[in-house]
């Protein structure tokens, strides 16, 4: 699975993951180990502006904000 994480803080991340043979961006929002962990899914995007329009509604973050995840080896 491929994911997206933000520059700042590394909390947002966005996933893009083959759901019914649809390709779907997941916007996740994960609670740093001191307030028990865990993630909080805040929306799905099934196309590139509609998921700029979720970073914009739901978080301080834009697409130019996210960087990919080094793949593990």
């Amino acid at each position: 699975m491929r994911e997206w994480v933000c520059g700042c803080c590394g909390r947002w991340r966005v996933s893009v993951e083959l759901i019914r043979g649809r390709y779907r961006y997941r916007l996740v929002h994960r609670y740093p180990a001191r307030f028990g962990g865990g993630k909080h899914v805040l929306g799905e995007a099934t196309t590139v502006p509609a998921l700029a329009d979720l970073l914009h509604r739901t978080t301080p973050l834009t697409l130019a904000d996210l960087h990919p995840t080094p793949t593990p080896t």
